[in-house]
């Protein structure tokens, strides 16, 4: 018997997949699509795994695919770039049972560095696009993937945002439909990607997408709500809830849930006889353009409008107020308060935060160039450490310092060195090969490895170096310095980053060599719930407080140059929060009169 929960697109997607009879699912942890594979690996009867990175996850789930069950691979939308490799070639080839792919997107940039639109990797690939506007769409596209991906032997990818992700509405849960594994049969012709049959490979391709494109006309996914107007809305995913709080039954509308191929045919039975058309899609004018295409003249509004002038906005989510302020010239009525009072809150490291007394240290020193990376270790770019000058994707702080130190080798006279910095998950993910790059060619660059025991930034997700899967399961904790000494670096130290004068004396260390260098700074992330191995190897980790002795300060402020958001100012003087203090002790190292107490160190 069918029944209804509340989930967010995320759990909805999980369901589906279990719902759907998939063995196998691989993933790398990023917002927004994390929680996808942590809800999968609550269903025991699938095989789920954290990988090292988004390649491995795709590459992984497609072998799976070739042995014959159900396979599924989710990742934030950067994340398909680091995957792009497999998806091009798999899109060749198919695999034996159904293969589906999950891109998060993040149309306004919440928590990544771009704001890429990810249809466009369906467009390049050739592969068939589903796009759900909401939960209960998220549940029964994925199921609905699985079917389509066995039917065209083609990967499928499912492209969802941030809203549909995180928001929630109702869901039917259904039981999990128990489906044969898939015989394998050696079949090298389709699976072995030599250009001999690769090129055989690329016709099937065309003739597939031919099938597609007749099929998304008629597909139950792409269909029109027919209000007897004049105005129409030609909508995708998230953006057509959007376009419905603005028009309600004011337009007619065409949504389109697979959206590509697109449905050049309805599309053009829709804009027939409309006034003026509207294109609302998040982010690049994919819709727009074929609908262009198609004839819509001087009625068609979207990214621009008839005259070419900017209509919607370029970039960012077209939320139901930016469409209203667009269309109609309305802002939704708000109360009037004074603006100058609201104070800036700017992310912080959390207090206790072990990447805190590092940053502290290195943000210093002047004759450094620091190359940061992706996680919670990029707010050392801010204020009060100032201690981060570039940051472009998952481990190219490695490579990235290795070439900005070269291009100052080159200088006569130089003397700054760079550092690179990154976390123990994302030198897994692919800070290893970049650390390589500097042994093979001889570079000079200084990497840093913040091993917090844990990815923190995602939400403390399992990794090779945590000891568990991510089904809980025990397993082989991968040694960072191990690892580090296999690819070549000779000079490595292990400290402590809540000790100052450690991290003050690893980087005069560093620095003074004349060869590539290691520094692992090693303490489990504040907010982690502590393992077996993290409880054997730091006992006293986190059990003390810090207090202010007010007889002693003098309120200098030194203190706050640690940016521990458990300080603040009292009365001239300095005050700690005891419900957020955890005894790190940065600040009481840093404050010149000694007047912090407690902590271990």
């Amino acid at each position: 018997m069918l029944k209804k929960q509340l989930m967010t697109g995320n759990e909805a997607i999980a369901r589906g997949v279990y719902e759907a009879g998939v063995r196998f699912a691989a993933a790398y942890p990023g917002t927004p699509s994390t929680e996808i594979l942590e809800n999968i690996s609550s269903y025991r009867e699938i095989s789920a795994q954290w990988s090292p990175n988004e390649k491995v996850a795709l590459e992984v789930a497609y072998g799976a695919s070739i042995g014959g069950v159900r396979s599924f691979a989710s990742m934030k939308h950067v994340g398909l770039n680091v995957a792009a490799d497999p998806f091009f070639t798999v899109a060749y080839t198919g695999g034996n049972a159904g293969l589906v792919v999950v891109t998060a997107d993040e149309p306004g940039q919440h928590s990544s560095q771009n704001e890429q639109d990810n249809r466009n990797y369906a467009r390049h690939a050739k592969v068939p696009m589903l796009e759900p506007s909401d939960s209960a769409e998220c549940k029964a596209m994925t199921k609905f993937a699985f079917e389509l991906s066995e039917k065209y032997e083609t990967p499928v990818l499912i492209r969802v945002t941030t809203r549909v992700c995180h928001s929630k509405s109702l869901v039917e849960i259904e039981d999990r439909k128990e489906v044969p594994i898939v015989p394998y049969v050696k079949n090298a012709q389709k699976y072995v990607c030599v250009p001999a049959n690769a090129r055989v490979r690329r016709r099937e391709v065309e003739k597939r997408l031919d099938a597609l494109k007749e099929y998304s006309n008629d597909c139950p996914w792409n269909f029109i709500e027919d209000n007897g107007k004049k105005i129409g809305v030609i909508a995708s995913g998230m953006a057509i809830n959007y376009a419905k709080e603005v028009f309600g039954a004011d337009a007619n509308y065409l949504k389109i849930g697979f959206s590509f191929p697109l449905p050049m045919k309805l599309m053009k039975k829709f804009i027939e006889g409309l006034d003026k058309i509207y294109v609302v899609e998040e982010n690049d004018p994919i819709i727009e353009e074929a609908v262009q295409m198609l004839g819509a003249g001087e009625r068609l509004f979207g990214k621009f409008d008839p005259t070419g002038k900017h209509f919607f906005p370029a970039y960012g989510e077209l939320t139901s107020d930016v469409l209203r302020r667009t269309i109609k010239g309305e802002e939704i009525p708000a109360r009037e308060f004074d603006r100058t009072k609201i104070v800036a809150r700017p992310p912080a490291l959390c207090a206790g935060c072990p990447h805190r007394g590092f940053f502290y240290e290195l943000g210093k020193r002047k004759d450094i160039i620091v190359s940061g990376d992706i996680g919670c270790y990029t707010l050392g770019y801010a204020s009060p450490y100032n201690a981060m000058d570039c940051n472009c994707c998952m481990g190219a702080s490695v490579s990235g310092a290795n070439g900005i130190q070269k291009a100052l080798d080159m200088v006569e006279g130089n003397k700054k060195r760079v550092v690179g910095v990154l976390g123990d998950s994302t030198f897994f993910h692919s800070g290893m090969t970049s650390l390589l790059d500097i042994v093979y060619n001889r570079g000079n660059a200084i990497t840093v490895i913040l091993d917090n025991r844990i990815t923190g930034m995602t939400g403390h997700q399992q990794n090779p170096g945590t000891g568990y899967t991510a089904q809980g399961d025990e397993t082989k904790m991968v040694n960072i310095e191990a690892i580090v000494k296999a690819l070549g670096i000779e000079q490595i130290r292990v400290i402590d980053p809540n000790d100052i004068k450690a991290v003050r004396e690893a980087l005069d260390w560093a620095v003074s060599l004349n060869e590539p260098s290691v520094i692992i700074t090693r303490y489990p992330c504040v907010l982690k719930k502590m393992s077996v191995y993290d409880k054997e190897e730091f006992p006293t980790a986190y059990k003390e407080k810090c207090t202010v002795d007010r007889e002693l300060c003098i309120g200098c402020k030194a203190c706050l140059k640690s940016g521990c958001p458990a300080i603040y100012i009292k009365d001239k003087k300095a005050e700690i929060d005891p419900t957020m203090c955890v005894g790190c002790t940065v600040c009481k190292q840093i404050c010149p009169k000694a007047a912090i107490k407690g902590g271990q160190l």
